[in-house]
C-alpha cells in the first residue's frame, strides 16, 4: 500500500490508502492507524482534488537520524582533511531530531540565519510499525511499517558554530524535516529486496534536483553490510540499535543518513578540491529563498519543496548578546 496523510475539505486530519485516481480515507489519523496495527475500521472513497497532502507521519513520537552511509561519512570528512574516524564500524550511530518540526511537500518556511549555507540531504527514512524493545536485527524488519522519503534541511553555519561545542546540532537541524510524499509498505518493494545476514536493504535509485538540475544520484542498497573498510548498516541494525533499553512506538521515524553526494556539504567539497587541482576558482552552492529541491526515490515518489523566507528577521534570537 501507499499510505497517506492529507486534510479533507473540513481541514480534518486523516489517513488515507494512495490508488491511481482516488484515495481511500481511512477516517482517522496516521498515528492512530498505525497503533491499530495497520487496520482500518471505516473507508470512504476521495478524489485527489478533494485532499491537501500532508507528510505521510506528520507527527511522530520520535524522529531519529541515522549516519549509515559510508561514502557519504568518508567524502564529507575526506574533504575537511580529516581521516575516516574508526567508530563508524562499531555501531550504526543517530541522532534526535525535531519531531514537531515535520513538514511534508510544499512551502518549507525558513528564518534569515538558516539561509547561511541552507542544505538539503538525500535520505530515506522507515516508520516503525509497533511497539518493540531490544529488537535483534534478525527480527527487527517485522517492525517497519513502511518507508518514505526524508529531507533533512540543514543550516550549515548555525550547525558548524553549534558543534564546536560538542554537543550535537540543534538550531542547525530543528527547523524543518521534510517527509513524503507518501508511505510505502514493504511487501511493494519485494522486487527491490535484496536479503542480507543483517536484515534487509533495497535497490533503489535515489536523486536530488535543484532547479530543475540533478546535482545527486545514489542508491538505497549501498545501506549494506560488508566487512571492514565497505561497511555500513542496515535499517534492521540501526533499529537494533534505537530500540536497545528503549520501546520503540508505533510511527517512530529514522532516517537512513545522507547517501553518498547527497548533499551539498559533501558535493562543495569534492568539487572544490576538483577545481583546485585544476587551479581554478570555485563557489559553494547552497539552498536560496525561492529554489525548488525534488528528493525522487525509486516506488518512494518524488518530494517536492520550496525555500521560503520569512517575512520578519528575528536571527538576533540565534545570536549571542555581549554586554
Amino acid at each position: 500500500m501507499k499510505l497517506i496523510s492529507f486534510l479533507n475539505k473540513k481541514k480534518e486530519e486523516h489517513a488515507g490508502i494512495l490508488l491511481e485516481y482516488h484515495v481511500l480515507d481511512l477516517q482517522m489519523t496516521m498515528n492512530e492507524f498505525l497503533r491499530g496495527g495497520l487496520k482500518a475500521k471505516s473507508k470512504k472513497s476521495l478524489s485527489l482534488k478533494e485532499i491537501s497532502l500532508l507528510a505521510p507521519v506528520p507527527h511522530p513520537p520520535s524522529c531519529r537520524d541515522a549516519y549509515a552511509f559510508r561514502q557519504h561519512v568518508e567524502a564529507a570528512r575526506r574533504n575537511r582533511g580529516m581521516e575516516m574516524i574508526p567508530q563508524f564500524d562499531q555501531y550504526p550511530i543517530f541522532y534526535f531530531t525535531n519531531h514537531t518540526a515535520i513538514v511534508g511537500e510544499g512551502k518549507v518556511i525558513v528564518e534569515k540565519d538558516h539561509l547561511e549555507k541552507l542544505d538539503f540531504e538525500l535520505e530515506v527514512a522507515c516508520v516503525i510499525g509497533k511497539k518493540g524493545k531490544n529488537i535483534e536485527s534478525k527480527n527487527a524488519d517485522a517492525y517497519i511499517a513502511g518507508f518514505t522519503i526524508m529531507n533533512d534541511f540543514s543550516a550549515r553555519q548555525l550547525q558548524m558554530e553549534e558543534m564546536l561545542l560538542s554537543l550535537g546540532p540543534a538550531k542547525g537541524k530543528d527547523f524543518a524535516t521534510a517527509l513524503g510524499p507518501w508511505l510505502i509498505t514493504p511487501d511493494e518493494l519485494e522486487p527491490y529486496k535484496i536479503k542480507t545476514s543483517f536484515g534487509n536493504k533495497y535497490d533503489l535509485s535515489m536523486k536530488a534536483i535543484h532547479n530543475g538540475k540533478q546535482v545527486s544520484q545514489g542508491n538505497m542498497k549501498d545501506m549494506n553490510w560488508t566487512f571492514m573498510k565497505d561497511m555500513n548498516w542496515t535499517f534492521a541494525e540501526i533499529i537494533e540499535r534505537c530500540s536497545y533499553g528503549v520501546e520503540l512506538q508505533p510511527g517512530d521515524v529514522i532516517g537512513s543518513g545522507t547517501v553518498g553526494t547527497g548533499c551539498y556539504m559533501e558535493l562543495n567539497g569534492t568539487w572544490a578540491l576538483k577545481a583546485k587541482e585544476k587551479g581554478e576558482a570555485f563557489t559553494p552552492t547552497w539552498l536560496k529563498a525561492g529554489d525548488t529541491l525534488e528528493l525522487e526515490v525509486t516506488e518512494l515518489g518524488k518530494l517536492k519543496n520550496t525555500i521560503v523566507k520569512t517575512p520578519k528577521d528575528y536571527s538576533i534570537l540565534a545570536k549571542k548578546k555581549i554586554v
